[in-house]
């Protein structure tokens, strides 16, 4: 079986804020893309265009719809690998194909050594590991680590692929074992939390929590809608107010 680091010199992982992911898809076909030529190479797929298609995708957007009636909401959830502190893919490896970097903590499997047994897929709590059939060895989300390290990329660049494709900046990349990180702080300011953190496994990657919806009907009634409110200032000024009003509604 694979030991694990006695310590990791950074713990490189995402903060997923589930307020402002949209379900775009956007991370997943840019992942798609850049590992389909990188670290764990090629990403392949099965009858793409027939009745079955099926392939090999390091991460996954699953939508659910939360709440009842006027409340109810939906709640997009990337899922990919959580590059635990303590994982139990590695542990279980009996050829070390799977392992965790000490430099960073990023978990990659080595294609060159897995035999395809899936034990790493059976103890991933997370689902995170995917069997590609057509290699017949394991893959995942390698953190885009030929990625992230590439100086011949601009320096914006350097992240992986997912979170410079996400639109609505509902991905970030940093340091969780640094507290005084950009992510770190941002975990802290929003109340980030583990997921399955009764697992025991310290999943590095961190959600944020949807936001409390505003309820509209608090603040303004119909008998007042449609009507500026009164203003001291000029006309241009009551008019952002009324605009700034009917939008927040």
């Amino acid at each position: 079986m694979t030991a694990l680091p006695a310590t990791t010199g950074r713990k490189l992982g995402l903060v997923i804020d589930l307020d402002t992911c949209v379900g775009c898809q956007a991370c997943a076909t840019s992942c798609k893309e850049w590992n389909t030529g990188g670290f764990s190479a090629p990403l392949t797929d099965q009858d793409p265009y027939g009745r079955d298609p099926h392939g090999a995708w390091l991460n996954r957007v699953h939508a659910y719809e939360c709440g009842e009636g006027r409340d109810s909401f939906t709640v997009h959830f990337p899922r990919s690998c959580l590059h635990c502190e303590t994982p139990a893919c590695v542990t279980v490896c009996p050829t070390g194909a799977s392992y965790k970097r000490a430099e960073d903590g990023i978990v990659l499997v080595d294609p060159q050594t897995c035999i395809g047994c899936k034990l790493c897929s059976w103890a991933c709590p997370y689902g995170a590991r995917e069997y590609d059939y057509a290699d017949g060895i394991m893959k995942k989300c390698t953190l885009c680590v030929d990625r992230i390290y590439n100086e011949h990329l601009p320096e914006q660049d350097r992240v992986p692929a997912c979170v410079r494709a996400c639109p609505t900046g509902a991905r970030h990349f940093g340091d969780l074992g640094d507290p005084n990180s950009e992510v770190s702080q941002l975990v802290n300011r929003r109340a980030g939390f583990d997921l399955l953190p009764e697992m025991g496994f310290g999943p590095v990657n961190k959600y944020l929590p949807p936001r409390p919806r505003r309820d509209a009907t608090s603040s303004s009634s119909p008998s007042d809608a449609g009507v500026p409110p009164p203003s001291d200032g000029s006309l241009m000024e009551s008019f952002f107010a009324w605009a700034d009003k009917m939008l927040s509604r």
